[in-house]
């Protein structure tokens, strides 16, 4: 009798450890399918004082401030860069541009910046069983600086990490102005084959230089090669007619083609990252007819109103397919604000009261504040309580804070883990970040920045902006001094001196080496 207790004993304790590890294997199982959805939301030359949220008194940006209000509103957030391409590397891959010395404004035909082999975040995703999709600008470089646009154009962002992948090459007012979809040419028709080139023209086509008359938007600098559906663009393209966007049905094109991309997420089991990397306001800015005259702004402030509507649209679409509450929805922008950058568009006519830069000097392009500091919100319905934070972030953050979020170890040198700040349950941001603009750098240290002494104008008059350049080094209290109005430098040497010092630890002693700017 006792031997029989003894193994009913056995066989009741193997049935409860069986059943255990069965709830344990239910738990782990359920817990990697609550892995939340990811979302980055990054508009491009957005300004920090653009959103109502964020001061504009304007504008209104419902959608926008649905996000900054319903989230983590941050007011101490950077963009790695005054410029996008540059931006958009350093986002991705987690590493500062300068690193890489081919981190600049790239042209259309330029090849892939970033290394087939190098980390990104939707590879580290892909590690943790993501979909990863990119919907909008790339800017990133395509192939290998030698594309045959007819055929399939590689490497390009699946090679670096996405599933998906639906984009502009370069930009707006760059060519190729067609829609590429994994490599492929949307629309082009096998007898109308594409050519491109950055340094001549083809005989015969028209240019905005040489063909006013064709054009319904008139170039003010750099802005004046091949001419499609009426606007002057930078570079030269030839054939690929029915390929060609139109300008004005972008924003609803890159829209539907994430809301495809969400909806056919649904009923996956795996977690979805989209990158939707919008074109607005940057040039040119071509609202669709809905949105035309609705800011009294002229073409700027209508495209940044198309944009809040198309954030809403999208969020409407998370809500719609039940997706909201496992989505952490990220929204930041490239770099800083500009008016005229290219085109006469009225945005400087028409500008009115108010301030793209919002508090902040300078603009794109500047080493002065608002060239990088940026709206920047995190947004989780149910996980991320509203509220403000002053931390010190950067967009530079985001691979290593997604990758604790999602229960990886991958991370970058450069890269610091954020989670913590960007659920709003820390306080506790970095204590110094480089910033860069046109190849030149600063240093963000506490509540101070310092920027080294440059060559170069003082203002870009193309744009109007103040660029930062001084043949003296600049020290700026950021907390009491936002507008940077007060140099202390030569009145605490001290500091001066400790923050030169951190300057040239963390950036090294190449930093005085720079490229002028060229807006062409």
């Amino acid at each position: 009798m006792r031997n029989k207790r003894y193994i009913n004993c056995l066989a009741s304790l193997a049935i409860i450890l069986l059943w255990t590890a069965c709830q344990s294997n239910e738990i782990s199982n359920k817990t990697e399918a609550k892995r939340p959805n990811i979302v980055i939301i990054y508009m491009d030359d957005l300004g920090y004082g653009e959103l109502s949220a964020y001061g504009a008194t304007e504008l209104q940006t419902p959608n926008m401030d649905r996000l900054a209000n319903g989230g983590m509103k941050f007011t101490n957030a950077y963009a790695t860069s005054a410029t996008c391409t540059p931006s958009r590397y350093a986002l991705l891959t987690g590493v500062y541009p300068w690193r890489n010395e081919n981190a600049k404004i790239l042209a259309g035909t330029a090849p892939l910046l970033i290394d087939v082999d190098q980390m990104t975040i939707p590879k580290m995703l892909k590690t943790k069983g993501y979909h990863t999709s990119i919907v909008g600008k790339w800017h990133l470089g395509l192939g290998d600086g030698n594309v045959d646009w007819n055929q399939r154009v590689s490497p390009g962002p699946n090679e670096v990490g996405f599933d998906y992948a639906y984009i502009m090459a370069a930009t707006q007012d760059r060519v190729p102005t067609v829609y590429i979809e994994d490599g492929h040419v949307v629309g082009l028709e096998g007898d109308d084959p594409i050519l491109v080139d950055y340094d001549s023209n083809f005989e015969g086509e028209p240019t905005g230089k040489d063909n006013p008359e064709l054009l319904k938007m008139m170039w003010h600098h750099g802005h004046n090669n091949s001419i499609v559906n009426g606007i002057p663009r930078i570079g030269f393209m030839k054939g690929g007619e029915n390929a060609k966007w139109i300008d004005e049905d972008m924003a609803d094109e890159f829209l539907e083609k994430a809301q495809d991309y969400v909806r056919g997420r649904k009923n996956e089991t795996d977690p979805f990252f989209l990158y939707f990397a919008m074109q607005q306001p940057h040039v040119p800015r071509t609202p669709h007819h809905r949105f035309v005259g609705t800011s009294g702004m002229g073409p700027r402030g209508d495209v940044i109103l198309e944009a809040d509507w198309s954030i809403g649209e999208l969020m409407k679409t998370l809500e719609e397919e039940g997706l909201l509450e496992n989505t952490l929805v990220i929204f930041s922008s490239d770099n800083g604000p500009v008016l005229n950058d290219g085109y006469y568009d009225d945005a400087v006519e028409k500008l009115g009261n108010h301030k793209p830069w919002g508090p902040l000097r300078g603009g794109k392009y500047s080493l002065f504040e608002a060239g990088t500091r940026l709206p920047f919100v995190t947004y989780w319905k149910g996980k991320i309580n509203p509220g403000i934070s002053d931390a010190l972030v950067s967009q530079l953050d985001l691979l290593t804070s997604l990758s604790k979020l999602v229960g990886s170890d991958i991370d970058t040198e450069d890269s610091m883990d954020m989670l913590a700040v960007l659920m709003g349950e820390s306080d506790e941001g970095r204590e110094d970040l480089i910033l860069e603009a046109t190849t030149r750098t600063a240093l963000r240290s506490g509540d101070y920045v310092m920027i080294p002494p440059y060559s170069g104008p003082a203002v870009n008059t193309f744009v109007n902006i103040e660029l930062g350049n001084n043949s003296e080094y600049q020290l700026y209290d950021i907390k009491k001094d936002p507008g940077q109005i007060n140099n202390l430098a030569e009145s605490n040497p001290d500091l001066l001196e400790k923050l030169k010092q951190k300057f040239e630890e963390l950036r090294g002693i190449e930093y005085g080496k720079i490229e002028q700017l060229e807006l062409k």
